[in-house]
């Protein structure tokens, strides 16, 4: 599983059997130039996408209730890949 760091901004990566740490969960609907996760790997490239904005925002708000991890779909999926397609939509389900 993914993470955005709310204080970073960086993606980081956590496995199921190693614990993993309480995140809120961004709700929101997609506009034009959504941040997605090929561009979590260069923030600069993220930063000039206007859906940028949305995330800090979501990070700031998180960060002041606690939370140190926010989970985005937008940007904390691979969509290259079919199987963590199908894993992540399976898991919102549970």
């Amino acid at each position: 599983m993914r993470l955005v760091n709310t204080r970073s901004l960086q993606l980081e990566e956590f496995f199921f059997d190693s614990g993993r740490p309480t995140y809120a969960i961004l709700s929101h609907t997609w506009e034009k130039e959504e941040v997605v996760f090929s561009d979590m790997a260069d923030l600069d490239k993220a930063r000039a996408k206007a859906g940028f904005a949305k995330l800090e925002g979501a990070c700031s708000l998180a960060a002041s209730q606690g939370y140190n991890y926010i989970w985005v779909d937008t940007c904390c999926i691979d969509k290259s890949s079919s199987a963590e397609m199908s894993e992540a939509i399976n898991s919102m389900y549970r």
